[in-house]
């Protein structure tokens, strides 16, 4: 297609050169055969208007320069989640002395699955050559962007040619899966009913006696929680923070397959909520981990610090499903991974023999199973027939309809 667009462009280019050309050397004849005041009017302007057409064309929008700046609302360097928009600030310089009347310029925004926004808008240069242009983006979705190469296109004051530029003016950013926060997640609650020999460990996270830090006051901190020398120290007021006890580990178990999902929507929510239990796990200081089941499982073991939960959240930036593979061989693949005793949290539209063998398989391998079941789109009734089945083999399920049911349906408010 681009290959034809530029043979039905050069004819409509080369055939004003050469009328004006054309009209050059009808003048410069009219010169030499009539002679005469007007003549000479007529090839001066003529020759001077090919001098202009030319120095606009060496100079001017081809070699256009410039540099981007990408930012959400007013700061600069902040995360993105989806749902959030961009606002772009391209800043364009235009060598030459010569004035233009206006830069037309258009951008192409990618995503990695191959899906492209283009924008389009004008722009007056200054004497000097300056020009800004600002835009944002519609709300995007969890991904990968970058902008392709800009196109700068630009007409003489007369308006005879068109002048084309291009700037490569760099702009990649990573959009994070949608989130919401959970304020508490019942899997932690001694007194809830689990399967497997983990049942008789504490499952709250109870404070030792051993200090682990300060942090700032909070309402409701006890009197003797004060840390009294950073208080003074600092002039606010301050608490002392207590280690936890230790729980089993959490491996949280993403189906990537294909033919599991209703559609995109399905999935998009399944993400967004192992993102959501992910930032769970950072704030209650939790060990997560992650395994992604496609053609081949992907383990990112359990970890409490930051940048290994960051190293998660990119990874399920760029994460989409496969038709390869099995959901049951993906995980076996990767079971010397897990911990031993873990929490093993299937994230999946399945509610079949096949999720229930998974969630047997796990618990003779000396993990406690729970499903996260994913059921936006299923039948009304389908889920609390398949909760009522994983009740009665005793295992923990939680049903997903909405990513803002998720913190209700994870503390205990539905099941």
């Amino acid at each position: 297609m681009s290959m034809v667009k530029r043979k039905r462009r050069l004819p409509r280019l080369s055939s004003r050169i050469w009328l004006i050309l054309f009209i050059w050397v009808v003048c410069l004849l009219y010169l030499l055969f009539q002679g005469g005041k007007t003549s000479v009017m007529l090839f001066s302007m003529v020759t001077l208007l090919i001098v202009y057409l030319w120095m606009v064309g060496l100079s001017g929008v081809r070699r256009v320069q410039g540099h981007r700046q990408l930012s959400q609302g007013s700061e600069f360097g902040e995360l993105l989640h989806a749902g959030d928009q961009v606002h772009v600030k391209l800043s364009l310089s235009i060598p030459g002395f010569l004035p233009l009347p206006y830069v037309i310029v258009r951008e192409v925004l990618k995503r990695h699955t191959g899906e492209s926004w283009s924008f389009e808008d004008s722009v007056i240069p200054s004497m000097k050559g300056g020009g800004q242009l600002t835009f944002q983006t519609p709300a995007l979705e969890r991904g990968s962007y970058y902008f392709e190469e800009t196109e700068c296109v630009s007409e003489d004051i007369f308006g005879l040619l068109e002048h084309k530029g291009k700037l490569n003016a760099r702009g990649e950013f990573r959009v994070l899966p949608r989130t919401v926060f959970i304020p508490y997640w019942q899997i932690n609650d001694r007194r809830s009913r689990m399967s497997g020999p983990q049942t008789v460990q504490t499952r709250t996270r109870r404070e030792t006696t051993q200090i682990n830090g300060v942090r700032d006051y909070v309402y409701g901190d006890r009197f003797s929680r004060i840390h009294w020398n950073a208080t003074a120290r600092t002039g606010s007021w301050k608490s002392k923070e207590f280690e936890h006890e230790t729980v089993p580990k959490t491996m949280l178990v993403l189906d990537v397959q294909t033919r599991h999902y209703v559609n995109a929507n399905q999935f998009e929510l399944a993400v967004s909520s192992t993102a959501s239990l992910l930032e769970y796990g950072g704030r209650e200081r939790m060990g997560v981990g992650l395994c992604t089941a496609g053609e081949k499982g992907t383990v990112f073991q359990p970890s409490e610090q930051m940048m290994e939960r960051q190293r998660m959240m990119h990874h399920l930036v760029d994460i989409h499903t496969t038709s390869q593979g099995s959901l049951m061989t993906a995980v076996e693949s990767c079971v010397r991974q897990f911990p031993q005793g873990c929490y093993f949290i299937l994230i999946s539209p399945l509610k079949d023999q096949q999720a229930l063998e998974l969630l047997r398989w796990a618990d003779t391998r000396g993990m406690t199973p729970c499903h996260v079941y994913i059921g936006e789109g299923s039948a009304e009734g389908e889920a609390e027939k398949w909760m009522s089945m994983l009740r009665a083999r005793g295992i923990k399920g939680y049903d997903v309809e909405s990513l803002e049911e998720l913190p209700a349906v994870m503390g205990g408010g539905t099941q």
